[in-house]
C-alpha cells in the first residue's frame, strides 16, 4: 500500500495555504487562533475516481500556534495529473445563512486551472517533501500514481499566520472540486470554526 496524505485533501490544502501566502492587503497579523468543529466529508459522485476514506484531526480546538495531530487514507482510480484543475468554494455563516465569500486576491471562492503548479511552488521540485512525507517516502507532486493512499497519525506544528481580516472569527466550510479536463474526480467539504485574538 502506498502512503500519502490524500491526494483531494493535499491539493485542497495547497490551494488554500497558497491563497494565504500570495494574498497581501487584506492580511493582519493574529497572535492566536483557535481552529474548532473541524469536520468533513466526501462531495462527490458516488463513482468519484479520488475519494476520501478517513481524516482525524485533534486536539479539539486545534491551537494556531501549536501542534497538531493528523492522519488520512483515500483512494484514487486514475492517476491525477497536470493539468489538474480545482474549484474551491468558501462559505461563512452570517445571521444563520451561508454567504459564499467571492474569490478577493486568489483567496474565497476561486478557480485555480493547476493545483499541480501551486504544490511545485510550494515545495519547488527537486526539494524534499517536507515532514513527515519525507520520513515516509511519501510524495509531494504531481503526478500523483492510482492506487490507496494513506497517512499514519502524525505530528505537525502550525506556525503564526497572517489571515485576511474577514477570516478571523465565524463558521466556515470549504469545497474543493478537483478535476482532469471535463470530469470532476473528487469532492471535499470541510467546516470548521474559527476564533482569534
Amino acid at each position: 500500500m502506498k502512503t500519502c496524505c490524500t491526494v483531494t485533501v493535499s491539493v485542497l490544502l495547497a490551494a488554500v495555504f497558497m491563497q494565504v501566502s500570495c494574498s497581501s492587503t487584506t492580511m493582519k497579523r493574529v497572535t492566536k487562533v483557535q481552529v474548532s468543529g473541524f469536520d468533513w466529508k466526501n462531495c462527490g459522485q458516488p463513482d468519484a475516481p479520488a475519494v476520501l476514506k478517513s481524516l482525524a484531526i485533534s486536539p479539539d480546538p486545534v491551537a494556531i500556534p501549536g501542534d497538531v495531530t493528523a492522519s488520512a487514507s483515500g483512494s484514487t482510480s486514475v492517476e491525477l495529473a497536470s493539468p489538474l484543475a480545482v474549484n474551491v468554494t468558501l462559505e461563512k455563516e452570517v445571521a444563520g445563512f451561508w454567504v459564499k465569500v467571492p474569490c478577493l486576491e486568489e483567496l474565497g471562492s476561486c478557480h485555480y486551472e493547476d493545483a499541480c503548479d501551486i504544490l511545485n511552488q510550494l515545495i519547488p521540485p527537486g526539494q524534499d517533501c517536507p515532514e513527515p512525507l519525507h520520513s515516509y517516502g511519501l510524495p509531494c507532486h504531481c503526478p500523483f500514481k492510482s492506487g490507496t493512499y494513506s497517512l499514519p497519525q502524525s505530528d505537525f506544528y502550525l506556525p503564526y499566520m497572517d489571515l485576511p481580516y474577514w477570516l478571523t472569527n465565524g463558521n466556515y466550510r470549504v469545497q474543493g472540486v478537483v478535476g482532469g479536463g471535463a470530469k470532476e474526480l473528487g469532492c471535499l467539504e470541510v467546516a470548521v470554526s474559527i476564533h482569534s485574538d
